[in-house]
């Protein structure tokens, strides 16, 4: 095993599939010269030269269409967008062209495509710049969906993600391109739509997805040390969703507590709510608890950052509330 950065395991998986299979390409906003706005791909356009490391113009909507195209004609690319709010213009292609394809052309025209950038808030950026699109994309059949939390979980889970034949988005954080973590020495793919449960317990069930789980999983060692045992649950793949995992956590825990960056309505926690009481109703010995972004627009003063995101004292609180020790 060996430490390396988030944008470090993103970058191996790149290259390892690149090195593989010579119809992968990255295309996308300073991916090349400038080696990635978060030097994700640095050093990548030196090795596969400017064939296959595509600098594009800020036009989402142009390098995003390009990209289903050449996808749809054998090619399978990544593309990078520098930030997910950005991609809000590139909708149309990724949810009109990307998604439909498949079925559009009666299954003559897979789209192996991997959309991938950052995603959520990232400081004061202010509200056009800090959305959260889990689910947003989730609800589109046709897409995978895939958020990791971690630096394993990202070279995997990409690497499984460049080699599936449907879309999929790809989410990351600009928060955790430096975080830390250790990777194999070998080759190892992760599978899509297969949640890990990062810390076992008893007494509750935390769900969570994103850079987010830093906050599930701070909580949960919090509440150890008054006793309470958190059963934390990183779903790491939004579409498709391991309900399952979820479901027999809390047939053993009998609570559930959801934590997710995005606003509530039509949220990813509202749906992992409505599977639990649909399938564990009568292992329920409290209702499902969500902690979300407040339903607002998200805020610049860093003063109502704090108040908007989740956090260790909101989660605890929900713990406390579904174990009825607040």
């Amino acid at each position: 095993m060996r430490e390396v950065q988030f944008r470090e395991a993103l970058r191996e998986a790149m290259n390892e599939e690149m090195r593989r299979d010579e119809r992968v390409f990255l295309m996308g906003e300073e991916v090349a010269e400038y080696n990635g706005a978060y030097k994700v791909s640095q050093g990548m356009l030196d090795e596969f030269g400017p064939k296959r490391v595509i600098d594009t113009p800020i036009a989402e909507l142009g390098f995003a269409g390009i990209g289903v195209g050449a996808a749809m004609n054998g090619l399978r690319p990544i593309v990078e967008f520098m930030t997910w709010n950005f991609a809000i213009l590139a909708a149309d292609q990724i949810i009109n062209s990307a998604a439909k394809m498949l079925q559009m052309s009666g299954g003559q025209y897979n789209v192996p495509i991997v959309f991938r950038g950052g995603n959520g808030t990232a400081g004061q950026l202010a509200a056009t710049h800090s959305q959260s699109f889990e689910a947003f994309y989730a609800h589109v059949p046709g897409l995978k969906v895939i958020t990791p939390s971690n630096p394993y979980d990202a070279k995997g889970l990409l690497k499984a993600a460049i080699r599936d034949n449907d879309p999929v988005v790809f989410l990351e954080s600009e928060k955790m391109f430096g975080d830390k973590g250790m990777i194999p020495e070998g080759e190892y793919v992760l599978p899509i739509g297969v949640a890990d449960i990062k810390r076992k317990g008893k007494d509750v069930t935390i769900v969570s997805f994103g850079k987010i789980m830093k906050v599930a999983l701070s909580a949960a060692e919090e509440l150890a040390k008054e006793g309470i045992e958190a059963e934390v649950i990183d779903l790491r793949t939004i579409r498709p969703i391991d309900y399952d995992t979820v479901i027999e956590s809390v047939k053993k825990t009998n609570r559930l507590v959801v934590v997710e960056e995005s606003w509530p309505l039509a949220s990813i926690s509202s749906e992992i709510a409505y599977w639990v009481q649909r399938y564990a109703f009568d292992h329920l010995d409290a209702p499902v608890w969500r902690v979300t972004q407040s339903d607002t627009p998200f805020p610049f003063a860093t003063s109502l950052m704090a108040e908007a995101l989740p956090n260790n004292e909101r989660v605890i609180r929900a713990v406390k509330e579904v174990l009825y020790k607040f």
